[in-house]
Protein backbone atom coordinates (compact mmCIF):
# COMPACT_ATOMS: atom_id res chain seq x y z
CA UNK A 1 0.00 0.00 0.00
CA UNK A 2 1.53 3.44 -1.25
CA UNK A 3 2.32 5.69 1.59
CA UNK A 4 0.13 8.94 1.80
CA UNK A 5 2.63 11.64 1.75
CA UNK A 6 4.04 14.55 0.50
CA UNK A 7 4.33 15.42 -2.29
CA UNK A 8 1.47 13.52 -3.72
CA UNK A 9 -0.55 14.10 -0.26
CA UNK A 10 -0.97 17.03 1.95
CA UNK A 11 -2.92 17.86 4.84
CA UNK A 12 -5.66 21.17 4.68
CA UNK A 13 -6.49 22.64 7.46
CA UNK A 14 -10.54 21.55 8.75
CA UNK A 15 -11.76 25.54 7.41
CA UNK A 16 -10.21 24.85 3.71
CA UNK A 17 -11.82 21.66 3.12
CA UNK A 18 -15.09 22.95 4.32
CA UNK A 19 -14.59 25.30 1.30
CA UNK A 20 -13.55 23.23 -0.88
CA UNK A 21 -16.79 21.23 0.00
CA UNK A 22 -14.33 17.97 0.79
CA UNK A 23 -15.81 18.15 4.66
CA UNK A 24 -19.64 19.17 5.77
CA UNK A 25 -19.80 22.26 8.49
CA UNK A 26 -20.61 26.57 8.08
CA UNK A 27 -19.50 29.75 9.13
CA UNK A 28 -19.75 31.98 11.46
CA UNK A 29 -21.27 35.13 9.94
CA UNK A 30 -20.45 33.46 6.61
CA UNK A 31 -16.94 34.85 7.30
CA UNK A 32 -15.09 31.60 4.94
CA UNK A 33 -11.63 30.85 4.92
CA UNK A 34 -9.63 32.81 2.28
CA UNK A 35 -6.34 31.02 2.53
CA UNK A 36 -6.07 27.49 1.20
CA UNK A 37 -3.21 25.95 3.87
CA UNK A 38 -1.49 22.92 2.76
CA UNK A 39 0.72 21.26 5.03
CA UNK A 40 2.99 18.60 4.76
CA UNK A 41 2.41 15.37 5.79
CA UNK A 42 4.94 12.32 6.14
CA UNK A 43 4.01 9.24 8.43
CA UNK A 44 7.09 10.05 10.51
CA UNK A 45 5.64 13.18 11.17
CA UNK A 46 7.33 15.79 12.00
CA UNK A 47 11.12 15.66 13.84
CA UNK A 48 10.66 18.61 16.28
CA UNK A 49 9.28 18.52 19.33
CA UNK A 50 7.88 22.39 20.21
CA UNK A 51 6.30 22.08 23.88
CA UNK A 52 2.49 23.89 22.42
CA UNK A 53 2.44 22.11 18.97
CA UNK A 54 0.09 19.25 18.08
CA UNK A 55 2.62 18.24 15.66
CA UNK A 56 5.25 17.33 17.90
CA UNK A 57 6.75 13.79 17.83
CA UNK A 58 6.40 13.79 21.55
CA UNK A 59 2.48 14.54 21.45
CA UNK A 60 0.47 12.34 23.83
CA UNK A 61 -0.83 9.50 20.93
CA UNK A 62 -3.83 8.82 22.67
CA UNK A 63 -5.20 12.22 21.87
CA UNK A 64 -7.14 13.63 18.91
CA UNK A 65 -5.13 14.70 16.14
CA UNK A 66 -5.17 19.12 15.92
CA UNK A 67 -2.81 21.37 14.79
CA UNK A 68 -3.42 25.49 15.84
CA UNK A 69 -6.72 24.25 17.41
CA UNK A 70 -8.94 22.37 14.56
CA UNK A 71 -7.96 19.00 12.71
CA UNK A 72 -6.12 18.53 9.23
CA UNK A 73 -8.01 15.89 7.40
CA UNK A 74 -5.25 14.24 4.54
CA UNK A 75 -6.12 14.59 0.94
CA UNK A 76 -4.47 13.80 -2.53
CA UNK A 77 -3.22 16.67 -3.74
CA UNK A 78 -4.92 15.67 -7.01
CA UNK A 79 -8.45 15.56 -5.31
CA UNK A 80 -7.55 19.05 -4.06
CA UNK A 81 -6.90 20.26 -7.58
CA UNK A 82 -10.07 18.58 -8.83
CA UNK A 83 -12.31 20.57 -5.76
CA UNK A 84 -10.46 24.04 -7.06
CA UNK A 85 -11.84 23.52 -10.62
CA UNK A 86 -15.55 23.19 -9.31
CA UNK A 87 -15.32 26.12 -6.88
CA UNK A 88 -12.06 27.84 -5.52
CA UNK A 89 -13.14 30.39 -2.90
CA UNK A 90 -9.20 31.16 -1.98
CA UNK A 91 -7.73 34.39 -2.45
CA UNK A 92 -4.00 32.67 -1.79
CA UNK A 93 -2.96 29.35 -1.03
CA UNK A 94 0.67 28.46 1.67
CA UNK A 95 2.53 25.35 1.62
CA UNK A 96 3.71 24.98 5.21
CA UNK A 97 6.58 22.64 6.11
CA UNK A 98 6.92 20.61 9.27
CA UNK A 99 10.61 19.56 10.24
CA UNK A 100 11.60 16.61 7.89
CA UNK A 101 14.51 15.95 5.40
CA UNK A 102 12.15 16.26 2.29
CA UNK A 103 10.76 19.46 3.36
CA UNK A 104 12.02 21.95 0.57
CA UNK A 105 12.16 19.90 -2.29
CA UNK A 106 8.76 18.82 -1.80
CA UNK A 107 7.53 22.58 -0.85
CA UNK A 108 8.80 23.45 -4.17
CA UNK A 109 7.32 20.77 -5.76
CA UNK A 110 4.36 21.41 -4.27
CA UNK A 111 4.10 25.33 -4.47
CA UNK A 112 4.73 24.76 -8.67
CA UNK A 113 2.08 22.90 -9.05
CA UNK A 114 -0.66 24.97 -7.23
CA UNK A 115 1.18 27.87 -9.76
CA UNK A 116 0.72 25.82 -12.73
CA UNK A 117 -2.76 24.67 -11.80
CA UNK A 118 -4.64 27.65 -10.43
CA UNK A 119 -4.41 31.21 -10.31
CA UNK A 120 -3.86 31.95 -6.75
CA UNK A 121 -0.60 33.51 -5.47
CA UNK A 122 1.46 31.19 -3.04
CA UNK A 123 3.41 31.92 0.28
CA UNK A 124 5.59 28.95 1.80
CA UNK A 125 5.46 28.59 5.41
CA UNK A 126 9.24 27.59 6.00
CA UNK A 127 11.29 25.86 9.03
CA UNK A 128 14.93 27.21 8.39
CA UNK A 129 16.13 24.13 10.76
CA UNK A 130 16.15 21.57 7.34
CA UNK A 131 17.09 24.58 4.84
CA UNK A 132 20.39 25.59 3.28
CA UNK A 133 21.89 28.66 2.05
CA UNK A 134 20.50 28.33 -1.71
CA UNK A 135 16.88 27.08 -0.41
CA UNK A 136 15.30 30.32 -0.09
CA UNK A 137 15.81 31.15 -3.45
CA UNK A 138 15.07 28.04 -4.78
CA UNK A 139 11.70 28.07 -2.64
CA UNK A 140 11.57 31.84 -4.63
CA UNK A 141 12.05 30.58 -7.88
CA UNK A 142 9.40 27.45 -7.58
CA UNK A 143 6.81 30.20 -7.27
CA UNK A 144 6.23 31.64 -3.95
CA UNK A 145 5.75 35.88 -3.53
CA UNK A 146 6.21 35.81 0.03
CA UNK A 147 7.22 33.59 2.89
CA UNK A 148 6.79 33.03 6.83
CA UNK A 149 9.06 32.02 9.38
CA UNK A 150 7.39 30.86 12.69
CA UNK A 151 9.59 31.97 15.50
CA UNK A 152 6.44 31.88 18.05
CA UNK A 153 8.24 32.29 21.08
CA UNK A 154 9.97 35.60 21.72
CA UNK A 155 13.20 35.50 23.76
CA UNK A 156 16.23 33.27 23.67
CA UNK A 157 15.65 31.97 26.75
CA UNK A 158 11.41 30.85 25.93
CA UNK A 159 12.63 29.99 22.30
CA UNK A 160 15.32 27.30 23.91
CA UNK A 161 12.44 26.50 26.50
CA UNK A 162 9.56 25.63 23.85
CA UNK A 163 11.66 24.30 20.91
CA UNK A 164 15.18 24.04 21.72
CA UNK A 165 17.53 22.06 24.21
CA UNK A 166 14.09 22.27 26.80
CA UNK A 167 11.98 19.78 24.70
CA UNK A 168 14.89 18.33 22.63
CA UNK A 169 14.45 19.73 19.36
CA UNK A 170 16.26 20.79 16.86
CA UNK A 171 15.44 24.30 16.23
CA UNK A 172 17.93 27.54 17.00
CA UNK A 173 17.03 30.83 17.63
CA UNK A 174 20.04 32.39 15.81
CA UNK A 175 19.25 30.13 13.08
CA UNK A 176 15.57 31.46 12.42
CA UNK A 177 16.62 34.86 12.88
CA UNK A 178 18.99 34.52 9.87
CA UNK A 179 16.38 32.98 7.71
CA UNK A 180 14.23 35.75 8.58
CA UNK A 181 16.84 38.08 7.05
CA UNK A 182 18.23 36.27 4.39
CA UNK A 183 13.87 36.20 3.43
CA UNK A 184 13.43 39.50 3.33
CA UNK A 185 17.00 39.40 0.98
CA UNK A 186 15.49 37.02 -1.77
CA UNK A 187 11.94 38.38 -1.24
CA UNK A 188 12.14 41.83 -0.26
CA UNK A 189 11.04 44.17 2.32
CA UNK A 190 7.57 43.24 4.31
CA UNK A 191 7.11 40.30 2.61
CA UNK A 192 8.39 37.83 4.69
CA UNK A 193 5.79 37.15 7.67
CA UNK A 194 6.94 36.23 11.45
CA UNK A 195 4.55 34.27 13.75
CA UNK A 196 4.54 34.84 16.97
CA UNK A 197 2.27 33.20 19.99
CA UNK A 198 1.43 35.39 22.68
CA UNK A 199 1.76 33.26 25.95
CA UNK A 200 4.35 31.53 26.06
CA UNK A 201 5.50 33.41 29.04
CA UNK A 202 6.67 36.87 27.64
CA UNK A 203 5.88 40.18 28.68
CA UNK A 204 4.14 42.50 26.34
CA UNK A 205 6.83 44.85 26.45
CA UNK A 206 9.46 41.65 25.48
CA UNK A 207 7.13 40.61 22.85
CA UNK A 208 6.35 43.94 21.61
CA UNK A 209 10.28 44.74 21.06
CA UNK A 210 10.48 41.64 18.85
CA UNK A 211 7.62 42.81 16.20
CA UNK A 212 9.50 46.25 16.20
CA UNK A 213 12.40 44.23 15.68
CA UNK A 214 10.56 42.40 12.82
CA UNK A 215 9.38 45.62 11.25
CA UNK A 216 12.84 46.65 11.41
CA UNK A 217 14.24 44.37 9.63
CA UNK A 218 11.25 44.49 7.18
CA UNK A 219 9.20 41.75 7.94
CA UNK A 220 5.62 41.94 9.06
CA UNK A 221 4.29 39.99 12.02
CA UNK A 222 1.35 37.33 11.95
CA UNK A 223 -0.07 37.29 15.66
CA UNK A 224 -1.20 34.61 17.03
CA UNK A 225 -2.81 33.98 20.59
CA UNK A 226 -1.55 30.71 22.79
CA UNK A 227 -4.21 27.89 22.87
CA UNK A 228 -3.22 24.59 24.72
CA UNK A 229 -3.25 21.73 22.18
CA UNK A 230 -4.54 18.40 23.78
CA UNK A 231 -1.73 15.88 24.07
CA UNK A 232 1.15 18.92 24.06
CA UNK A 233 3.27 19.47 26.82
CA UNK A 234 1.30 22.41 27.22
CA UNK A 235 -2.14 21.28 27.87
CA UNK A 236 -2.99 22.15 30.49
CA UNK A 237 -1.12 26.13 30.10
CA UNK A 238 -3.33 28.66 30.45
CA UNK A 239 -4.42 30.94 27.60
CA UNK A 240 -3.08 34.97 28.02
CA UNK A 241 -5.62 37.03 29.19
CA UNK A 242 -7.65 38.93 26.90
CA UNK A 243 -6.60 42.21 27.90
CA UNK A 244 -2.83 41.51 27.24
CA UNK A 245 -3.64 39.97 24.04
CA UNK A 246 -5.65 43.37 22.79
CA UNK A 247 -2.96 45.46 23.53
CA UNK A 248 -0.46 43.27 21.52
CA UNK A 249 -2.69 43.42 18.66
CA UNK A 250 -2.83 46.95 18.69
CA UNK A 251 0.73 47.47 19.23
CA UNK A 252 1.45 44.93 16.03
CA UNK A 253 -1.04 46.74 14.08
CA UNK A 254 0.68 50.34 14.80
CA UNK A 255 4.06 49.41 14.42
CA UNK A 256 3.29 47.25 11.15
CA UNK A 257 1.38 50.55 9.55
CA UNK A 258 4.29 52.51 10.43
CA UNK A 259 2.80 54.82 12.94
CA UNK A 260 4.17 54.29 15.94
CA UNK A 261 7.56 52.26 17.47
CA UNK A 262 8.58 50.26 20.33
CA UNK A 263 10.15 52.88 21.52
CA UNK A 264 6.95 55.03 21.76
CA UNK A 265 4.62 52.50 24.13
CA UNK A 266 5.32 53.00 27.84
CA UNK A 267 4.96 49.78 29.68
CA UNK A 268 4.68 49.93 33.39
CA UNK A 269 6.33 47.86 35.56
CA UNK A 270 5.38 44.03 34.73
CA UNK A 271 5.96 45.09 30.81
CA UNK A 272 2.15 45.68 30.29
CA UNK A 273 1.26 48.61 27.88
CA UNK A 274 0.39 51.65 29.66
CA UNK A 275 0.43 53.91 26.76
CA UNK A 276 0.59 53.48 23.04
CA UNK A 277 2.11 57.19 23.24
CA UNK A 278 -0.61 58.47 20.95
CA UNK A 279 -4.51 58.59 20.81
CA UNK A 280 -5.75 55.12 19.54
CA UNK A 281 -9.32 55.49 19.38
CA UNK A 282 -9.66 55.90 16.15
CA UNK A 283 -7.97 52.69 15.34
CA UNK A 284 -10.11 50.95 17.40
CA UNK A 285 -13.05 52.26 16.27
CA UNK A 286 -11.61 50.86 12.75
CA UNK A 287 -11.49 47.68 14.08
CA UNK A 288 -8.40 46.55 11.52
CA UNK A 289 -6.04 45.81 14.27
CA UNK A 290 -8.50 43.32 15.75
CA UNK A 291 -8.26 41.08 12.40
CA UNK A 292 -6.40 37.72 12.00
CA UNK A 293 -3.07 38.90 10.74
CA UNK A 294 -1.24 37.05 7.80
CA UNK A 295 -0.25 36.90 4.37
CA UNK A 296 -2.25 39.13 2.22
CA UNK A 297 -4.29 38.91 -1.01
CA UNK A 298 -3.92 40.71 -4.35
CA UNK A 299 -5.87 43.71 -3.23
CA UNK A 300 -3.25 43.99 0.42
CA UNK A 301 -6.35 42.50 2.30
CA UNK A 302 -5.67 39.73 4.48
CA UNK A 303 -6.14 36.79 2.58
CA UNK A 304 -4.53 34.29 5.66
CA UNK A 305 -7.95 34.36 8.07
CA UNK A 306 -7.82 30.78 9.38
CA UNK A 307 -11.25 31.12 11.28
CA UNK A 308 -11.01 29.75 14.73
CA UNK A 309 -7.02 29.11 14.99
CA UNK A 310 -7.39 31.15 18.14
CA UNK A 311 -10.08 29.73 19.94
CA UNK A 312 -13.38 27.95 20.24
CA UNK A 313 -16.73 29.55 18.88
CA UNK A 314 -18.27 29.45 22.55
CA UNK A 315 -15.42 31.51 23.75
CA UNK A 316 -14.03 35.65 23.05
CA UNK A 317 -12.87 36.32 19.40
CA UNK A 318 -9.04 36.70 19.90
CA UNK A 319 -8.53 36.92 15.86
CA UNK A 320 -11.13 38.18 13.73
CA UNK A 321 -11.37 36.42 10.44
CA UNK A 322 -14.05 39.32 9.05
CA UNK A 323 -13.91 43.08 9.79
CA UNK A 324 -15.51 43.84 13.11
CA UNK A 325 -18.67 45.64 12.94
CA UNK A 326 -20.04 48.05 15.36
CA UNK A 327 -21.37 45.56 17.67
CA UNK A 328 -17.59 43.69 17.80
CA UNK A 329 -16.10 46.89 18.68
CA UNK A 330 -18.53 47.59 21.24
CA UNK A 331 -17.10 43.98 22.81
CA UNK A 332 -13.87 44.49 22.02
CA UNK A 333 -13.10 47.94 23.13
CA UNK A 334 -13.82 47.07 27.51
CA UNK A 335 -11.18 44.52 26.54
CA UNK A 336 -8.19 46.19 25.52
CA UNK A 337 -7.31 48.10 29.16
CA UNK A 338 -8.82 45.23 30.33
CA UNK A 339 -6.43 43.91 33.47
CA UNK A 340 -4.23 47.25 33.93
CA UNK A 341 -4.32 50.70 34.54
CA UNK A 342 -4.07 53.04 31.99
CA UNK A 343 -2.03 56.51 31.87
CA UNK A 344 -1.51 59.12 29.31
CA UNK A 345 -3.71 59.69 26.61
CA UNK A 346 -4.57 56.21 24.87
Amino acid sequence: MDKKESPQYVQTSLAGAMSMGLEKGRFLKGAGCTCLNLLLTYDTGCKASCSYCGLSHQRDECAAPTFIRVKWPTYELETIFQALDRHNPFKRACVSMITHSRAVTDTCTIISEVRSRTDLPVSGLLDPTVMRPDDMQAIKDAGADRVGIAIDAVTPELFDRHRGHGVNGPHRWEKYWQAVEQAVQVFGRYRTGVHLIVGLGETEQEMIKVIDRAYQIGALTHLFSFFPEAGSRLENHAQPPLGQYRRVQMARYLINEGIITAQDITFGAHGEVKDFGIDIEPYAKQGLAFMTSGCPDATGQVACNRPFGNERASEPMRNYPYWPDENDIAVISPQLWDGVERVGRS
